[in-house]
């Protein structure tokens, strides 16, 4: 059996392999690690020397990995995985709110809601070691790639605990300079000739995020959208920057500012928010001192009249 200093796989290395293969480039790697871009090169081809495979593809635009590189990816990302939920597990025996909190939700309700309330939670929590990670893909939370998530999707998972936050409507928007240009429609028939903003991408932020391009068709047969847009936040610029109308959850109406609603008799079926985490968690100081503080949050939205969750 060989001893720990011959092993190939060498825990360092592969700790720098696992961030090139997340990051897919030396560069990102090593902004991520804090090691120069030349120490980070070194590492990889000394493991790749090692194992005596090419783990990775260079190309002049990033870095692919080759079969050898994936199976090995595949293998350590799971292991770190399991490090980082023993190492939760090691934490939680304690009765602080303290240590890394990786929190993920959609882009458009993390920019537009989200982050502009974190600052009093960061506050009063200095010891928490605060993560947000934006995106519209959901984060597998078994495997840790986030530790609580706010999804606008019932979660399918029966291994993660979840919290109904509430529901919130979609409402249909335009900007004051298109409504000037093109007219403001009164009825659904006056849409017919008018621009149409809708969502296009495979993960939806939510379910019938289209439900206005549905609706509208129903009674206005020859209408096409004049841009799709995979985030539901490129909606909202695109609809404020007056290219056309849009359908938008009704908290950019609130927070994001420079929309005119309009057609208000048309709303959106409730989209339902759940905040969500792994039951390991289900004791940790840090995900419900955070939970405490959304539902704070909510609460107080609700009576200044907003209209989140």
């Amino acid at each position: 059996m060989p001893s720990r200093s011959n092993s190939k796989l060498d825990w360092d290395k592969l700790r720098v392999f696992h961030a090139v293969a997340e990051a897919g480039s030396f560069t990102h790697a090593s902004e991520t690690l804090v090691l120069s871009q030349s120490s980070v090169s070194r590492q990889i081809s000394a493991l790749e020397s090692s194992l005596g495979v090419m783990l990775f593809h260079r190309h002049a635009r990033g870095l692919i990995l080759t079969e050898q590189g994936d199976l090995l990816y595949k293998t350590v990302h799971d292991v770190f995985a399991k490090l980082t939920t023993v190492e939760s597990q090691l934490i939680e025996t304690k009765d602080v709110a303290e240590g890394p909190l990786t929190v993920t939700t959609t882009v458009a309700f993390g920019s537009v809601w989200l982050t502009g309330r974190l600052r009093q939670f960061i506050k009063d929590y200095p010891e928490i070691e605060l993560t947000l990670r934006l995106d519209d893909s959901e984060l597998d939370l078994a495997m840790r790639e986030s530790d609580v998530a706010i999804r606008f999707n019932e979660p399918k998972q029966p291994d993660l605990i979840q919290r109904h936050l509430g529901s919130l409507f979609g409402h249909i928007f335009a900007s004051a300079d298109y409504l000037k240009e093109h007219g403001t429609p009164t009825c659904v028939e006056d849409l017919k000739g008018h621009k149409l903003v809708v969502f296009g991408g495979s993960a939806l932020p939510f379910e019938e995020v289209n439900w206005h391009y549905d609706q509208v068709k129903e009674t206005v047969r020859e209408i096409n959208p004049v841009l799709r847009v995979n985030s539901l936040y490129g909606v909202y610029r695109a609809v404020k920057s007056g290219i056309g109308i849009g359908a938008l959850p009704e908290y950019f109406y609130r927070e994001g500012r420079g929309l005119v609603q309009i057609l208000p008799e048309l709303n959106s079926p409730p989209i339902d928010a759940y905040f969500v985490y792994p039951e390991e968690l289900r004791k940790s100081m840090r995900v419900i001192v955070f939970r405490d503080f959304l539902l704070k949050e909510i609460t107080r939205a609700r009576a200044n009249l907003g209209v989140v969750p």
